[in-house]
């Protein structure tokens, strides 16, 4: 049932607005306030999906109630109801935030369809947030060793700034998860991260593939096309494997990097980017510097924050968790019976050599969920592991 709050000193004004929005449906429950600062006390202590608020109200005014919503329940549409004379300040509230404003007395018609665009547009808000939550329980970082708890500070303190950063670690150890929470805990959510696989992309056309082209400028460019910087504009772009892009790609990123300008393959022309730079690396760049084959100066360019992701035999009192982890969730994408795994071939588990680290421990956990016994013991792991 939607919860719609009206904050009206005039009573006959509360009941015609209580009587109209409860007629036009039974799912309706409203409530009043008669002054702002009962309106405040009701917001604090309950959820409401909607408030129409007075603008001109003893104690305190709509425009300030407007405001302290804004700023402790801010998801709240809010609709200003205002007098003739009040209605230049409800149109200055849609610039605070209100949803809309209805002026007194109110008309039928225009109450009830702002009423239900507002809850609709709390509707979308919420379910936006539930897809981001969704969103981010998919990139989790799992584990409570010394290690990630380290990680997990570096990126809280990181994560709010633009300052780029340079990641770390052996295949397989989850170095794309430190770069989407970077993103999602960064001012920049709202835009998009682009993932660029710099190694998966043949070294001819990488440089398309990051900056665009213009038709005609080699062959089969046979139209306009932008890259992946310019996709990446207001947000992050993640450029995993770094350390495989070509020496000519490394000139125009640093030059993207010092300039905030790209240029297409085959133009001249100069667009303006503002994109955070999160790059990732297998290799060791200092000794790819040292073998001519990665650029000194982009390098410092990147590596402004460095995060060195460990592999998991560094982090082995994760397993545990990982193993649930994964547990959990394949058997819920695949609609199989729960299954547990003993003690035993836990700790079994946590004595083996991870070469393939997190990626090679979530194949395990599958492949022991569909070949192990009801609850996966010390000898399924021995059988069906494979290490």
């Amino acid at each position: 049932m939607k919860k719609i709050l009206i904050i009206e000193d005039e009573s006959a004004i509360r009941r015609v607005l209580k009587k109209i929005i409860s007629e036009d449906n039974d799912l309706y429950q409203v409530e009043e306030a008669e002054d702002g600062l009962e309106g405040i006390e009701k917001i604090m202590k309950d959820d409401y999906d909607l408030v129409l608020c007075d603008i001109k109200m003893p104690k305190m005014d709509g425009v300030e109630v407007l405001e302290r919503v804004k700023k402790i329940k801010p998801e709240i549409p809010i609709v200003m109801i205002s007098g003739h004379g009040d209605l230049d300040t409800a149109v200055n509230t849609m610039r605070l935030g209100a949803f809309d404003y209805i002026s007194k007395p109110p008309d039928l018609n225009r109450l009830l369809n702002t009423v239900r665009n507002a809850l609709e547009k709390k509707e979308l808000i919420v379910e936006n947030k539930r897809l981001k939550k969704k969103v981010s329980k998919k990139y989790e970082m799992i584990g409570e060793s010394e290690a990630i708890t380290h990680i997990k500070n570096i990126i809280e303190k990181v994560a709010p700034t633009d300052a780029r950063v340079l990641i770390t670690g052996a295949n397989g150890t989850g170095k794309e998860l430190v770069a989407h929470w970077l993103h999602e805990k960064s001012e920049r959510t709202k835009a998009p991260i682009i993932e660029v696989n710099c190694a998966a992309i043949p070294s001819e056309l990488i440089e398309s593939e990051l900056f665009g082209h213009v038709k005609g400028s080699f062959t089969g460019a046979n139209k306009d096309r932008a890259g992946k910087f310019e996709a990446a504009n207001g947000g992050t772009i993640f450029l995993d494997e770094v350390g495989d892009m070509s020496l000519s790609a490394q000139a125009k990123v640093l030059r993207a990097l010092q300039e905030n300008k790209i240029s297409r393959v085959g133009s001249d022309k100069d667009i303006k980017v503002n994109v955070r730079v999160i790059a990732a690396t297998n290799k060791d760049l200092k000794k790819e510097i040292s073998e001519g084959k990665f650029r000194e100066d982009l390098y410092h360019r990147l590596a402004v924050i460095l995060i060195k992701v460990p592999s998991l035999n560094e982090r082995r009192e994760d397993i545990p968790l990982l193993i649930n982890y994964f547990s959990n969730k394949i058997i819920e994408e695949q609609g199989m019976s729960p299954k547990k795994f003993s003690k035993e071939a836990i700790k079994l588990l946590q004595e083996y050599d991870w070469t393939g680290n997190i990626r090679e421990l979530r194949n395990v956990v599958e492949r022991l969920l569909i070949l192990g016994s009801a609850e996966i013991s010390k000898e399924d792991v021995k059988l069906f592991a494979n290490k």
